[in-house]
């Protein structure tokens, strides 16, 4: 029995939809990591980027479990003294949701060009309304 390796033109990119309402922002962006890598076909091949196109909505309804609303604490510096700007998990989703779970997804993909490449077919909205239609995105049930 022969292992079968895909080629890069080989690939075949589906679109999927993800309702994150009411899911765990942790489990939700596991999952669209794996969509993302190619994890879920059965001709996934480590080194060539045989993923997917994601669509994430209701970002802003997607659940902190515990106590991480006020205890997670997202941390951005602008490379200039005392430049470090620090938002608690609850303003960055009352701010900016879909950010939450793009930096979520991010963590969960590899260094690497692969996992660089993957981030860019991903798309996040904070609500139930995105302008993706055309491409006819399936309902991922996973």
């Amino acid at each position: 029995m022969s292992t079968t390796l895909q080629k890069p033109q080989e690939v075949e990119r589906r679109w999927y939809i993800i309702d994150a309402a009411g899911k765990p922002v942790g489990r939700t962006a596991t999952t669209v990591a794996n969509l993302l890598r190619g994890k879920n076909k059965p001709t996934f091949t480590p080194n060539v980027d045989c993923g997917d196109h994601v669509i994430v909505i209701n970002c802003s309804k997607a659940i902190f479990t515990g106590r991480k609303l006020d205890q997670k604490k997202y941390y951005h510096h602008s490379e200039y003294l005392s430049g470090l700007r620090v938002k608690t998990a609850r303003e960055m989703m009352e701010n900016t949701p879909e950010k939450v779970m793009y930096l979520a997804v991010k963590g969960m993909l590899p260094a690497n060009s692969l996992g660089r490449k993957a981030l860019t077919r991903l798309r996040a909205y904070a609500g139930a309304e995105h302008n993706n239609a055309a491409q006819k995105p399936v309902a991922y049930e996973g």
